[in-house]
């Protein structure tokens, strides 16, 4: 099959658009858009190996698969080897575990999925997983599965014209399913095949349907044209736009024009350096996220590009001249040879360290003293098993402490959290738990169509009412919630989003949606207040990022970071409408509040530490340290 030397051309221009992007997204805003070049590509060359086939009568699925695998695993499976080795000694035990989960997705192709269901691309999260740029290989494999299939399908039953005819109207539908669903779901259509095929579809009607009989001078403009609008796309786009909606069109049809084209006698897709760098492309591709996310990891700034991209490169070379390259034996890929086959058994055994990594991921054997002592000391409060709080009939009741009973806590994981602290607080008295971990203190949640999920958490707020009328009339009840969650979602995003605390998924429910949840909550506490004192807990100031994992980082990496806080302006208006309900609670049944923020916040910011010691176990929930610190508001309940 003769080699296309503006197509090797074309993929450098698409590996360094994504690597400069990466290490420095101001020197390309629309950089990622080289992933859909890509896609364009792959799909010319897919359904040029598929129809080729077809048109000799030779194509098989089986060869198809082995040439994909022996192209696609073993540089692949050399990048999860190393990352899981390096991990093992220079990750903490949050972050070695999430990349031995992504280890594992990314060897057998399914990574996009776990990605597009945890966080958006361009979220602050997503940078520091060291394998997230695996998601588009995931997606071409889940292609390069499904695509042949339905050709060879459909060609027992049409002729090949009509197959042709086929590819070329499912591109358009394609496109028009991909621009709806990204505005239906967004982050889920960045990763997901089902919105991304239109792309490598083009890339086969670019093959299927030629423009022949170019002049020279033609071909010049064609690929200038196409050029032009890739141009237009790294620069004039970006993470601000809702992506692979409508405008991916405009890096898509540059890669397609440049594939029509076909202009072996270009002075810029033939290159003699961009062709060494199309050649490596795939192995620089491999390479260059997580050497970028080291930049990240250990804090380096933007100055990490003329360190990271040569490497890159030379790591790309390298894997690119001693993986890529070699030769496996041929062997007919079928039932009997299915487990001879070397790529097969590269995938197993990367699936397997991964998942023994996984379950090692927690021992602390593996880690310095310093961070050991460390993880000690900085206890997440925990709570006996039968106290976790699955509601099925009735709710168990855990006790805490000794004595006469002294309150009930109610509430989500922030409530959890709290419960041995309040304990501790009433001296001689016991404290009920009655908390629930992402149950928000509203009853009939799930009848007031408030929840999607289960009855279960509105079932348990109505039975917790009730039983604490009929059992505990007159003992103090405790409401502490996540709520601004419940109202506007998680707000670990970016700080450059266009609603920073607002997450997607939310900003389609409307302020009713919200006002009924507002008049669930103060109802529900007013309910308490017929038969028991209540009070209720201003929100745990929410740090958007990780403070005790940012700490062990520190310790592992010697690399110390800025304290992590957000102003008192970010928690005020990230809270405004939480202390608005609460402020209602107490002017319309006598709830009384207890404030968190004189014991975690000054004037101007609030923390993860106190004079070095850490006071939260993530972003949000308070450690036994934290609750220590906020134990003198809730004293004042007993004296």
């Amino acid at each position: 099959m003769q080699f296309r030397t503006d197509i090797n051309g074309l993929r450098a221009i698409a590996v360094l658009a994504v690597v400069l992007f990466h290490f420095n997204p101001a020197l390309l805003p629309g950089g990622f858009t080289g992933v859909d070049i890509f896609f364009v590509i792959s799909g010319f060359l897919m359904t040029r190996i598929i129809f080729n086939g077809f048109e000799q009568d030779s194509f098989t699925l089986g060869k198809f698969y082995k040439s994909r695998a022996n192209r696609i695993i073993p540089a692949l499976a050399l990048l999860c080897l190393v990352m899981l080795i390096l991990g093992w000694f220079y990750l903490t035990p949050r972050d070695y575990t999430t990349l031995t989960n992504d280890a594992l997705n990314s060897i057998i192709f399914i990574s996009n999925f776990f990605y597009g269901g945890d966080a958006g691309y361009f979220d602050t999260t997503s940078k520091e997983r060291w394998l997230l740029h695996t998601w588009s290989l995931s997606a071409e494999w889940q292609f390069y599965i499904i695509y042949p299939l339905l050709l060879i399908l459909l060609k027992k039953i049409i002729s090949l014209k009509a197959l042709k005819q086929s590819v070329l109207i499912g591109t358009f539908i394609g496109f028009i399913y991909g621009v709806f669903s990204t505005y239906q779901s967004p982050e889920l259509s960045y990763f997901l095949l089902p919105s991304r095929a239109w792309e490598m579809m083009l890339g086969g009607v670019a093959f299927l349907y030629p423009f022949t009989q170019l002049t020279d001078k033609n071909k010049t403009r064609l690929e200038i044209s196409g050029i032009s609008l890739i141009i237009i796309s790294y620069l004039f786009i970006s993470k601000d736009n809702v992506w692979p909606g409508y405008l991916a069109l405009i890096p898509v049809l540059g890669a397609f024009f440049i594939l029509q084209a076909n202009n072996s006698k270009s002075i810029i897709t033939t290159n003699p350096l961009l062709q060494k760098i199309g050649t490596w492309s795939y192995s620089i591709y491999l390479w260059h996220w997580p050497i970028s996310v080291l930049g990240i990891y250990l804090d380096l700034g933007t100055k990490w590009i003329y360190i990271g991209l040569p490497l890159s490169i030379g790591l790309g070379f390298l894997s690119y001249r001693y993986i890529e390259q070699y030769k496996f034996h041929n062997i007919k890929l079928n039932a009997k040879n299915f487990f001879k086959y070397k790529p097969l058994l590269i995938v197993l055994t990367i699936a397997i360290l991964a998942g023994v990594a996984k379950e090692n991921s927690q021992n602390t054997a593996r880690l310095p003293t310093e961070l050991i002592t460390f993880m000690e000391r900085t206890v997440y409060p925990t709570k006996p098993g039968q106290c976790r709080g699955t509601w099925d009939t009735e709710m168990p009741e855990c006790v805490y402490g000794k004595g006469e009973l002294g309150a009930i806590v109610i509430g989500d994981s922030h409530a959890s959290a709290l419960v041995s602290m309040i304990d501790r607080a009433t001296a001689n008295q016991s404290v009920l738990d009655w908390s629930m971990d992402a149950c928000s203190t509203i009853d009939g949640l799930y009848e007031k169509g408030l929840s999607e999920k289960n009855t279960a958490c509105g079932d348990f707020i109505h039975y917790a009412i009730k039983k604490a009328e009929d059992k505990y009339p007159g003992v103090p009840v405790i409401i502490i919630n996540r709520t601004s969650q419940n109202l506007y979602g998680r707000n670990e995003k970016p700080a450059s989003a266009p609603k920073r605390f607002v997450n997607a998924e939310f900003t389609e429910r409307n302020d009713t949606y919200r006002q009924s949840l507002a008049t669930g909550m103060i109802e529900t506490a007013c309910a308490f207040t017929d038969n028991h004192p209540v009070y209720v807990m201003r929100p745990t100031p929410e740090l958007i990022s990780d403070v005790y994992n940012e700490k062990m980082r520190d310790l592992m990496t010697g690399n110390a970071t800025e304290r992590v806080s957000i102003s008192l302006d970010e928690y005020h208006e990230r809270q405004k409408l939480a202390w608005q309900i609460q402020d209602t609670m107490a002017e319309q049944c006598g709830v009384k509040i207890i404030d968190p923020l004189p014991y975690l916040c000054d004037d101007k910011a609030c923390y993860g530490d106190k004079d070095g010691i850490i006071l939260y176990s993530d972003d949000d929930h308070l450690n036994e340290e934290g609750t220590q610190q906020i134990m003198p508001a809730f004293k004042h309940i007993w004296s």
